[in-house]
This record gives structure tokens, sequence and C-alpha cells, in this order.
């Protein structure tokens, strides 16, 4: 197999490259997600047998302040690369976000719920998920939570970073989510872009993100446990830490047909920080 990465520095990416090190990876300098037709010529250069795409906009925030072109990378491009995979018949495999739901309540969010995103962030990422739909073949949209690893900038390395100069520290506590390890993304990416090889009726919307649901207040005092770091850790609401982007309160996400179909089960994140923590050389035996 053939398999065509865009992103190539990202979490999930570099994660991808460590699975598949044989896969031929794209980096902003070979195929800016700003330039979608530049895109879409990559993969009619490397005619791959699958695509994934782990390149998007992740800067939430900013986002606020620049719709326009955050909506080119995460909504425009994807939809062109979706609609070049579905000519050749070949898999694409697209990550997105919790963050097109509203993020009310506490049940967690279902594939087939209704979308209703808060943010430009999510619409951007929306639009994505759209255009991928409208261009059919065997596609499957990944939606996930809260992703970190050992690259990169994420919750985890900043609570690290912050816990060098501070033994106390006040985090969100309202908002309850699945954090995801980009290990096992790539990994059910890499299932998932197989399965749709020899099954393209699963083509659809899926859910993935780590178990158990937490806080990022809960989050954060796993880190330290596991990093021993002694910090304390008390939570406070989302009104008490304003962003320029909303963030949504509920981010619990249903994963029960990927595993159905897939076989791939929610990942025990704290597991997946015991990886992570060992990566960076800040795991601590208790």
């Amino acid at each position: 197999m053939t398999l065509l990465v865009f992103g190539k520095t990202g979490q999930v990416a570099t994660e991808l490259a460590r699975l598949a090190p044989d896969a031929i990876y794209l980096g902003r300098d070979q195929a800016d997600h700003a330039d979608p037709e530049a895109c879409a010529t990559q993969i009619r250069a490397h005619t791959p047998t699958a695509v994934i795409n782990a390149a998007a906009w992740t800067a939430v925030d900013k986002a606020e302040d620049h719709e326009a072109e955050a909506t080119v990378i995460n909504g425009d491009t994807p939809a062109l690369l979706a609609r070049e995979c579905a000519e050749l018949d070949i898999p694409f495999v697209h990550i997105s976000t919790d963050y097109v739901f509203a993020g009310d309540g506490t049940t967690p969010w279902r594939p087939t719920d209704p979308v209703a995103p808060q943010n430009a962030y999510g619409r951007s990422k929306l639009k994505g998920e759209d255009g991928v739909r409208v261009a059919g073949g065997r596609f499957a949209i990944l939606r996930t939570s809260w992703v970190f690893s050992a690259h990169g900038a994420n919750f985890v390395k900043t609570m690290l970073r912050l816990s060098e100069t501070r033994d106390a520290l006040t985090v969100v506590g309202d908002q309850i989510g699945g954090p995801t390890p980009a290990a096992d993304i790539a990994r059910a990416c890499l299932t998932i872009t197989e399965t749709l090889k020899t099954r393209p009726e699963t083509a659809g919307t899926y859910h993935f993100s780590g178990a158990p649901d937490c806080s990022w207040a809960d989050f954060a005092r796993e880190t330290f446990r596991q990093a021993g770091r002694a910090v304390k850790v008390t939570d406070i609401p989302t009104a008490d830490y304003p962003t320029p982007a909303a963030r949504p309160l509920n981010s619990r996400l249903d994963c029960t047909e990927t595993e159905t179909v897939f076989g791939l089960p929610r990942p025990d994140w704290r597991a997946g920080l015991t990886a992570v923590l060992k990566d960076l050389g800040e795991f601590h035996e208790a």
C-alpha cells in the first residue's frame, strides 16, 4: 500500500510516521493547505492507494480573527482531497473534532447528533466534514478530542512547563471530555484505512476519544501524579477563564459505532499519558 499522509510535524502525523515509516508524508512546504489545488495535485502526482489527512488549522482562539483562512485549510482543502480520492476510488481518512457540536448537556455526542459549532474553528471543521461527505467514496471522518502527545503544543506539555515554576494552578473543572493520545488516533486511522479498502460500505462518520471522560482539572492532576510533580490543582469554572473562542462544556463522544465497525475500543488515556511522559523522560514511578 502506498499511503499518502498530509501532515508531517503535527501530533498525529508524527505518530503515524512511527507506525508507518514507509508512507509519504507531506509538510506545509510540499502541500500547503491554504492552497487546496496544490494539495490535490500531490494526490495526482503520487497516485497513492490511500490518503490520511492529518493536517489542519488547530489554533482555536486565533481562528476567531482568521476564520476565512481557517476555513480554507479546514474546509475547502479536505473537501477537494476527498473528491480526488473518490475519483480514484481509494480510502480517505479525515480527522475532525467534537467542536462541531454545541457542547451543551451531559450526554455523549453520537455521530448522527445535530451539529451546531460555537466558534470559528468548529465552523471551519464542519465545512470540511460536509465537503468530504459530498465527495462520497471510501471516506471516514474521525472526530476526536483533547489530543495529546510528546510532540507539538498540547495540554500535557503546558502543564509540565507551568509546573517548573509553580506549585499551585487553577484549571477549568466544568469542561468534560476524553483526552486522546495521538498514538492511538494514528493506530485508529491505519485500521480504518485498511478496512475501507476491503469494506467500502463502512464509509461514514465516527467518534474516537480516550476513556474515562474527565475534566481538564482531573487531567492535570493525573499528569502531575504520574510526573511526580507536587502541584496543587484547584478547579475553576469556564466563566473564570475567558478565551476568545467559546469552549464546549460537553466534549464527551459516543464511540460505540467505531468499536463495533472497526474493533477499536476507546483507549485508556491514563496509559497513553504514561507512554507520553516516558517519551518525554518525565514519568515518575510511584
